[in-house]
């Protein structure tokens, strides 16, 4: 972050600071919760449904912070409330895995519930309105919730129906077009895999935001691991169309690059070129039309149709539209929060972290680790009436499968400046390593269940009280 832009985001934080410290003398945890006590007869909202934190989203953000906050001592029992309809949370960093057949969807769930703290307050609704003037949320069954502090964290949406014909394609499980990123589509990808013996595959990924920006590229090295060990591809740097090669590989990207930080990118472009992937860059895909894929080239220039004969398809996200259409959310339809302090630009109560906020970092649960602990303490500080502090630099971690037992570990903070843990013992993360590999299948899915959701792990920093 540039200095003069980080001196005025201080600036803001510092003026917010003031003006919140008014408004928190005003509707302080216990004149709230006593002002509901005496009323709560003639009040419509019954005097459990406020709170002193409301955590808007179960999920990987939601729950690690909603710990956190919990550890910190300072809230009692139904303090803190968690809004989410789902019953079930998946651990989402393991659905590549899934498609490569390394891992059983089944076993990278667990209830919901089971997850939340008893001393956590958890409402199984969805989230209708935000009411920030008012400190109110409105659920979807027409309760309402008020809170001290808010923190919005319900992730983002995957919209198979952004792309013509996927909805349809992605659920026929006879058809040959495939998906990691949703729990019903996942089983069917590596499936389609290892049908395909001959023919054209095409990987996609789209133009914008989408939830670790690896993943697309991710299960195309596998695949083509895949076919390699099976005698069907031939890993040789060539010209894709005058290959002997039973089965062809394009990677179709709306982007100009394989990865958006530079020194990930032209690692990964050299693995491209010399494992033969054909790379069709600014090419954004927006329609399946039966086996021919249909996409969109910038600066007006005509579509391009391509024949297939497996797609593996990574469709178009954003956000929820209860959050894009409320006060909360930026121009782009994300919760509007400073980039190194996470308070909300607007409304000095309200938070936000993981892939709902508006930072300009990767969607990933690497991200999430260096996120929490700042959301944590600066909403401690500010409800103390202390100050906000800028300290989050943009970390974010993206583990690239590269092949079978070999693992890229781009790690790296706002700017694209890579932040690599293990430089310190000499080792270059653009290297691919077994070792990372094994963090990958292994630890990260252990330690998420067992520690991160709990509020117990921050990432590089190790294990955190």
């Amino acid at each position: 972050m540039a200095p003069s832009r980080l001196l005025t985001r201080q600036s803001a934080s510092a003026a917010a600071a003031a003006a919140a410290r008014h408004s928190f003398a005003k509707h302080t945890p216990a004149a709230c919760r006593a002002f509901a006590s005496v009323s709560s007869q003639s009040s419509p909202v019954n005097a459990g449904a406020n709170h002193k934190v409301v955590v808007v989203g179960g999920g990987s953000a939601g729950l690690t912070i909603s710990h956190q906050l919990l550890r910190s001592g300072k809230f009692s029992q139904d303090d803190i409330a968690i809004v989410d309809p789902a019953e079930w949370h998946h651990y989402q960093p393991g659905w590549t895995l899934v498609g490569g057949g390394l891992k059983d969807k089944n076993d990278l769930k667990r209830p919901l519930q089971s997850l939340v703290d008893p001393k956590l307050k958890l409402y199984p609704d969805s989230l209708a309105t935000f009411t920030p003037e008012d400190n109110t949320v409105t659920l979807g069954s027409g309760a309402k919730l008020t809170y001290d502090q808010l923190v919005v964290a319900p992730g983002i949406k995957v919209d198979l129906a952004s792309i013509k014909g996927l909805p349809e394609a992605a659920a026929n499980r006879d058809s040959n077009v495939s998906c990691i990123y949703t729990y019903d589509t996942v089983d069917k990808v590596f499936p389609t895999i290892q049908r395909l013996r001959a023919g054209q595959a095409i990987f996609t990924q789209p133009a914008g935001v989408v939830k670790c920006a690896g993943a697309p590229q991710k299960i195309m090295w596998l695949a083509l691991d895949h076919w390699k060990r099976a005698g069907l591809y031939q890993p040789t740097a060539r010209d894709s169309s005058s290959s002997s090669s039973p089965v062809q590989i394009a990677f179709a990207t709306g982007l100009p690059v394989m990865f958006g930080v530079p020194k990930y990118s032209a690692a990964l472009e050299a693995l491209r070129v010399e494992r033969g992937v054909e790379g069709l860059f600014g090419h954004d895909l927006v329609e399946v039309d039966g086996n021919t894929a249909v996409f969109a080239r910038p600066d007006g220039k005509a579509p391009v149709r391509r024949p297939f004969d497996l797609l593996h398809v990574v469709p178009k996200m954003g956000a929820h539209a209860f959050v894009k259409n409320s006060a909360l959310a930026n121009e782009a339809g994300f919760v509007d929060v400073d980039d190194a302090t996470l308070r909300h630009k607007t409304f000095a109560n309200v938070w936000s972290a993981g892939d709902a906020s508006s930072l300009p970092t990767s969607k990933t649960a690497a991200a999430i680790t260096a996120q929490a602990p700042v959301l944590v303490r600066n909403m401690l500080q500010a409800m103390d009436g202390g100050e906000v502090q800028p300290a989050y630099d943009g970390y974010t971690s993206c583990p690239l499968l590269t092949e079978y037992g070999k693992v890229m570990l781009a790690e790296f903070k706002y700017g694209g400046v890579p932040q690599e843990t293990f430089s310190r013992i000499g080792w270059d993360q653009a290297t691919p390593r077994r070792a990372f590999y094994h963090l990958k299948k292994d630890f990260f899915p252990w330690v998420y269940y067992k520690s991160m959701v709990k509020g117990t792990w921050g990432g590089p920093k190790g294990w955190i009280n």
